[in-house]
């Protein structure tokens, strides 16, 4: 079996597990999730509070104790979205991951990444589907190549909807 590029970040009881749709060539090179200096993933994160400080891409192991997990929809592959495979996506494998762990959300850090894994386009925020207890919520890319459809308040409402089930729990 080949080794991913990027290791999962899973766990059972997870609050929240974010999945992009692979990893970065910056990233793949630094072993570290969302590694690019451009991409805006470790800010957004510590400007809705889901971490106490911005993180450095080095750091993503210590997510976990936060709550929070890593994961991509395509372990074997590295690249922009447009340069992978048409057989990249590994969404069985994914499915089956997030059954295991059930973390409470699994956030898209991409609309390509939802759309593989939903069958359809949809728009950013909570989802109707879920993976077993598993809800699904779709981001806006914090990746410096989509930086014209940026916008935080879909990363706020996550949080707002992580910290409005922690209460609840």
């Amino acid at each position: 079996m080949r080794k991913p590029i990027l290791p999962d970040l899973l766990q059972p009881g997870l609050a929240l597990v974010f999945c992009g749709t692979a990893a970065g060539r910056r990233s793949a090179a630094e072993g570290a999730y969302y590694a690019h200096p451009g991409n805006l993933f470790w800010r957004a994160l510590h400007a809705v509070q889901l971490t106490p400080r911005q993180l450095a891409p080095a750091e993503f192991p210590l997510l976990p104790a936060l709550g929070i997990g890593l994961t991509d929809l395509a372990k074997h592959h590295m690249g922009n979205d447009d340069e992978l495979p048409r057989d990249a996506f590994d969404v069985a494998a994914l499915k089956a991951r997030i059954e295991r762990h059930a973390p409470g959300l699994l956030a898209f850090t991409s609309k390509a990444a939802a759309r593989a894994v939903l069958g359809r386009a949809t728009g950013y925020g909570l989802q109707e589907e879920c993976i077993g207890v598993t809800e699904l919520f779709v981001l806006p890319s914090p990746s410096g190549q989509a930086r014209g459809h940026w916008d935080l308040a879909p990363w706020q409402a996550l949080a707002d909807r992580v910290r409005g089930a922690q209460v609840r729990a």
